[in-house]
């Protein structure tokens, strides 16, 4: 009996990074050194797959995946929502977006009565307002809290529709079937807010036509202000409100001159399209994937096998690009830590979305098994202890 009590207590206050470690399970996913895999599930409509690996020495990638009802009511509508969040400068904004975006979603849709790009809208608008509330609360203890963002991109799939939202440049692309050839294609769903596009570069200057140096060539970069490379993102506060952007934030992020108007902006673009027998899969992942492979090759590989571990074959498809362009073998680079890993390429999470025709049509009112599961369940280094609990990365019901 002591033998039992001492490790459950062990167990109990075990370092969170490493409970994340050990934590994999065939319902919760699956951990391999810095990766972390759940091969296939079942969300309302079809299987999925999800990957996530980590590069930096923090996790700042956040994902998940939910199905069932999509308001705070079990009579729905019922549907499957994907979220994946590239945060930058820290983890901090999007575990921020993976833990109340999909809930203001939830509020707004009960209060509609339904899904639409305005619920949408308020939605994100709610997310961005509660991080900025959190930073202003921070600001005395955390200043530089205001410089860490994320770029935000989730798919809804209710009744036959689906909703793309993007902010940044993580990418969500759609495998459809050509009925004369059979030959799947690529078709990219989001659009994308990266200043190294010359269309957001006219944005920007369209936006802030007083301000000349809106974007900057920076050691052959496009940024805004010189600063970063998105034009879209919840969170960077520091480019959104001016009481912000001073001391004691650092002075890397300090503009000299004050503004009026929010540099960056935290409006989404949002695509609509009523779903047909013909589209197959949607993929949804950070920008880091998309570094190392395009839309059709992307494709190829989730058509070209299995649906069970598409999600991990397109990372590790990726990090087999990214051990090439350094000269080095998978094996080698499997070797290198976080933090290290950060300069042979990002955090990259993948979700592959499999879309079942019979039942897409029907998904509206659909009422199946609840599904909710976060990825990016890789340890996360920390000196705090944490309680015994289910830790939210693997949470599932």
């Amino acid at each position: 009996m002591l033998s039992k009590l001492i490790n459950f207590l062990k167990a109990c206050w075990r370092p969170s990074a490493d409970r994340h470690i050990h934590a994999g399970s065939d319902s919760s996913g699956r951990q391999d050194g810095l990766l972390w895999y759940k091969d296939s599930g079942q969300h309302l409509i079809g299987d999925f797959s999800m990957a996530v690996v980590q590069a930096n020495n923090l996790l700042e990638d956040q994902s998940q995946i939910e199905s069932g009802s999509l308001s705070l009511l079990d009579s729905g509508p019922y549907g499957t929502f994907v979220g994946v969040y590239d945060g930058h400068g820290g983890p901090e904004t999007s575990r921020y977006i993976n833990n109340h975006l999909f809930q203001n979603l939830k509020r707004f849709t009960t209060e509609h009565n339904s899904m639409s790009v305005d619920v949408i809208k308020k939605a994100v608008q709610a997310t961005e307002e509660g991080f900025v509330s959190v930073v202003a609360k921070q600001w005395p203890t955390n200043p530089q809290i205001a410089s860490v963002g994320s770029c935000c991109l989730f798919g809804l799939i209710c009744g036959g529709t689906l909703y793309v939202a993007n902010l940044g440049d993580s990418r969500a692309v759609l495998g459809r079937v050509v009925k004369a050839t059979g030959e799947v294609l690529a078709v990219q769903l989001s659009a994308e807010h990266n200043a190294s596009q010359e269309s957001v570069r006219q944005e920007l200057h369209s936006m802030h036509p007083d301000d000349p140096q809106i974007v900057v060539l920076k050691h052959n970069v496009w940024r805004v202000k010189g600063l970063i490379q998105i034009s879209r993102s919840i969170g960077d506060v520091y480019l959104k409100k001016a009481e912000f952007n001073r001391e004691p934030l650092y002075a890397k992020f300090r503009l000299r001159e004050s503004f009026s108007r929010p540099i960056l902006s935290c409006e989404p673009s949002i695509y609509v399209h009523e779903l047909q027998p013909h589209d197959q899969f949607l993929i949804f992942a950070s920008d880091g994937l998309w570094e190392h492979m395009t839309n059709q090759e992307a494709v190829d590989i989730v058509q070209n096998g299995p649906h069970s571990g598409s999600a991990r074959r397109l990372l590790k498809s990726a990090l087999h690009d990214a051990a090439k362009k350094r000269e080095m073998r998978y094996s080698d680079l499997k070797k290198i830590d976080r933090g290290v890993r950060r300069h042979f390429h990002d955090d990259i999470t993948v979700i592959v979305v499999f879309l079942d025709s019979n039942l897409v049509s029907r998904a509206g009112s659909l009422k199946g098994p609840t599904l909710s599961l976060r990825g990016g369940g890789v340890s996360v280094p920390t000196k705090t202890l944490a309680p015994c609990a289910t830790p939210t990365e693997f949470r599932t019901t």
